[in-house]
């Protein structure tokens, strides 16, 4: 019975080790050639490249302040990109990154440390033609482009509702100002009203006309 238990062992110990070799040995070999480029008081681009000859599927970035008081993992699959901008980094701050491929059947080991540090806000940034290519050049212009969109809209429905709201104010009045002129129309008096004239151009007068006694006189 022992030597049965020690035969199943060996064998599990074999299979998990097998499996361990076979998945160890189609990993993807780590990134090289990590730099960092276009530096801001705020972000900074990081770039790679991939040794040729094997599958890659994703990548994951370990970010980490020099001092170790914060540490930031970005992961991302289903992508082929070889680069990653890096935002919300605090300005005149040191950070150490370290990239890692990621395969079909994990990850590869990490890149080597690679060191740098942020700018200060009142710092220009060079104004050359290469800065087109920088990711969060073109990232902020994309945002200034749907702010001026968004504005542009909002401007368009404002000035439709205004031109509502005015057309809706002039229907109002010409309601108002009708009502008002038959109200006054059946106000006015009587006596203002034309009195009915006879056809021969005399006024009507009553068909009832007061009858006076008459006085006859006797002469003796």
């Amino acid at each position: 019975m022992a030597r049965i238990l020690v035969l199943v062992n060996s064998v599990g110990l074999l299979l998990f080790g097998s499996e361990m070799f076979l998945v160890g040995a189609n990993r993807p070999p780590a990134p090289v050639n990590v730099s960092v480029m276009y530096l801001r008081a705020d972000s900074a681009t990081v770039s790679w490249e991939v040794p040729e000859g094997d599958i890659i599927i994703g990548f994951s970035i370990s970010q980490q302040r020099m001092d170790g008081k914060m540490q930031r993992f970005i992961r991302e699959v289903n992508t082929t990109s070889r680069s990653c901008v890096l935002w919300d980094l605090e300005e005149e701050m040191d950070y150490i990154i370290q990239v890692q491929s990621i395969g079909l059947y994990g990850e590869s080991q990490a890149s080597k440390r690679v060191h740098f540090r942020t700018l200060k806000k009142t710092d220009r940034f060079p104004s050359n033609s290469s800065n087109q290519d920088d990711p969060t050049v073109q990232g902020l212009d994309k945002a200034r482009q749907l702010q001026t969109g968004e504005m542009i809209i909002i401007v368009v429905v404002l000035l439709m509702w205004a031109a509502v709201i005015a057309l809706f104010c002039r229907q109002y009045d010409i309601i108002k100002d009708n009502d008002s002129s038959n109200s006054k129309e059946k106000a006015k008096p009587s006596s203002e009203r034309s009195t009915p004239e006879h056809h021969n151009g005399g006024l009507l007068r009553s068909k009832f006309h007061q009858s006076v006694p008459s006085i006859n006189i006797i002469e003796v």
